[in-house]
């Protein structure tokens, strides 16, 4: 237990700095954004260790503090998702809301396919018109997997 006292004592800011360099290479493997928070405070835990010495136990009082501070923050302050007009760029699907295509066959009861962007997709009419095979459609929304369409 020794050497790691010792190499704590003359390299706080490089120990903290490693933390924050894992924490944030396992951030980046996952993409949960929990450690991304947690990366952040060792980075500040690690220049306030540098700067005024702090103990290592102050260091990781001041480390969980930071975490859980941060953390909390980020949950009530920062947006949960993409605001809305501006679509995740990784939402392959809800980017097609606004397309147009064509019914790939005639819908029964609201229900039927469609040719979007070189793909078939399931769909729902929006309304209750009659749409027949290869008629023009504008995609309205989306209900996972499903689209909501309607007659162009």
């Amino acid at each position: 237990m020794e050497p790691l006292a010792n190499l704590y004592a003359a390299h706080a800011l490089w120990v903290w700095m490693a933390l924050a360099a894992l924490l944030l290479a396992v951030e980046i493997l996952t993409g949960s954004g929990w450690l991304l928070w947690a990366s952040a405070s060792a980075v500040a835990v690690g220049v306030a260790a540098g700067l005024l010495g702090l103990s290592a136990a102050g260091a990781v009082l001041l480390y969980a503090a930071l975490t859980i501070a941060s953390t909390l923050l980020a949950r009530r302050y920062l947006p949960r998702s993409v605001t809305a007009g501006e679509g995740d760029i990784n939402d392959n699907v809800a980017r097609l809301v606004g397309h147009r295509g064509a019914a790939a066959g005639a819908f029964v009861r609201g229900a039927g396919r469609v040719f979007i962007d070189g793909k078939e997709w399931a769909a729902e009419l929006d309304g209750d018109e009659v749409l027949e095979s290869g008629a023009p459609v504008e995609i309205t929304g989306v209900h996972g997997a499903r689209l909501t369409v309607r007659a162009v």
